[in-house]
């Protein structure tokens, strides 16, 4: 008989409110001496640039307090791999302790990213051999513009199993990939004997079973640890007992709340340190103003005269006098990508419908998901475009929209991915503008328009 532990976290998106307990839990939980051994595992998306400490140091200080929470494995989620530009994924992981197993992830030249394996062999101290692979979701979408090829879930499994066939005991995948892929994953490969999953922010307390294979999943945002117990016999699984371990459960410190302060502090401190543009008068606490020129902007960056944006991206208006990295940060925290989309005239006229169809329902509609970090949608705003709604009729730059004419019109990829306007996604050419952020957009442009002058620095 022999015994594992497997302690694992999933989608903790910079909560650092979180991470003074995780870490007091995961130390005392790898001291256990009752079990044979103990793995730590994380299933990707522990970063999140809406995090100002997060955005200052590019994700350094994320893997310095990971490194601290003594990983045995992990992988990348969408908001280390697609959120970060490629210049930066491919130096987050310079000074991890810990490997990252990554089988679906190349370089433009097909080469393997020097801070990742397709998997790891462990073996314990009884001699059985765990494989470790890992997964991350399938977005060529995003993940091309990006100056990277992902590969289909498939096909890397079918790459990878007969490439470890028989150098393992016990085969573990660390995947974020949402609950929908792990299922089909556990159905298509049965000699998977568990999943430590994430990305779909699926809270599964006490795992599922399917095609007899374990799935596990603690939500997001570091809310609750997994906490496994493993039996094998003769080297091989025998029971899998998964559980979730609520951290609001977890011991509390005096010292925790000056600590996680001191992140949002530290944080704010380097990027208030970056001044972007001296704005006028009109700009401060006037959100109309912030969004008209953000408007200005990423039409600016994408080539076009025609643009969209949302009211709720705005979480602060902009002020007058200097503006710092900071103020744009709390003011766009959203990791999302400027999308140039070419329409035919007919296509557009129906996107505008569709705006306006929506635009009452979604001026206070919850939203979670997509990329955004705000709580409504909000107001949809147009650059270049007029909407006469009683007689239907939609106008560019003036002119009456021609049907047949195409037009280019710059949004977000946030739109393509929201289900409310359906026709940017089926019938748009979209192509997505790496590797600059919606906030580095409106920055850049910000600090041509305002200049900050010598005198006012």
């Amino acid at each position: 008989m022999e015994t594992f532990r497997i302690l694992h976290t999933n989608d903790l998106h910079s909560h650092f409110e979180h991470f003074p307990k995780i870490g007091r839990y995961l130390k005392k939980a790898q001291a256990d001496k009752s079990v044979d051994e103990v793995y730590t595992f994380d299933a990707g998306d522990f970063m999140d640039r809406s995090h100002p400490l997060s955005d200052a140091t590019e994700g350094q200080a994320n893997i310095k307090l990971m490194n601290e929470f003594h990983y045995t494995a992990g992988t990348i989620g969408n908001n280390e791999g697609i959120s970060n530009p490629h210049r930066v994924l491919e130096h987050l992981f310079d000074h991890v302790d810990y490997p990252i197993v990554l089988a679906n992830l190349r370089e433009e030249d097909e080469s393997m990213p020097k801070w990742a394996k397709d998997y790891q062999i462990l073996t314990s101290k009884k001699g059985t051999r765990i494989a470790l692979v890992g997964l991350t979701a399938a977005y060529p979408m995003t993940y091309g513009p990006n100056h990277w090829h992902i590969k289909m879930l498939k096909n890397t499994m079918d790459r990878v199993l007969p490439e470890i066939e028989g150098k393992y005991d016990v085969l573990i995948l660390i995947t974020h990939v949402g609950l929908r892929m792990d299922r089909w994953l556990a159905k298509n490969y049965p000699q998977i004997d568990l999943i430590v999953g994430g990305h779909s922010h699926d809270l599964i307390k006490n795992g599922e079973l399917v095609n007899g294979v374990w799935i596990t999943q603690t939500g997001k945002w570091g809310n609750y640890v997994g906490d496994i117990h493993v039996e094998l016999e003769d080297h091989h699984v025998k029971k899998i007992i998964p559980r979730t371990i609520p951290t609001a459960s977890m011991s509390e410190e005096a010292e925790d709340e000056s600590v996680i302060q001191g992140y949002l502090d530290k944080g704010k401190e380097i990027l208030e340190e970056h001044h972007v543009a001296y704005l006028p008068e009109k700009f401060n606490e006037d959100k109309q103003a912030a969004i008209q020129i953000s408007l200005e902007a990423i039409a600016n960056f994408a080539d076009t005269d025609i643009a969209i944006l949302s009211s709720g991206l705005f979480l602060n208006a902009f002020k007058s006098g200097i503006l710092t990295k900071y103020d744009l940060q709390q003011a766009l925290p959203h990791p999302m990508h400027i999308v140039r989309s070419t329409l035919k005239g007919s296509d557009l006229w129906r996107l505008v419908m569709e705006i306006e169809k929506n635009r009452h329902y979604l001026d206070h509609f919850p939203l979670k998901g997509m990329s955004f970090r705000g709580k409504i949608f909000g107001q949809m705003y147009y650059k270049g475009i007029k909407v006469d709604v009683p007689h239907r009729l939609v106008y560019v730059n003036g002119k009456e929209i021609d049907p047949d004419k195409y037009y280019k019109i710059a949004c977000l990829d946030h739109y393509v991915l929201v289900p409310f306007f359906p026709t940017l996604a089926i019938v748009g050419e979209n192509e997505f503008l790496f590797p600059q952020f919606l906030r580095e957009v409106v920055g850049d442009y910000l600090s041509e328009k305002y200049p900050i002058t010598q005198e006012v620095k």
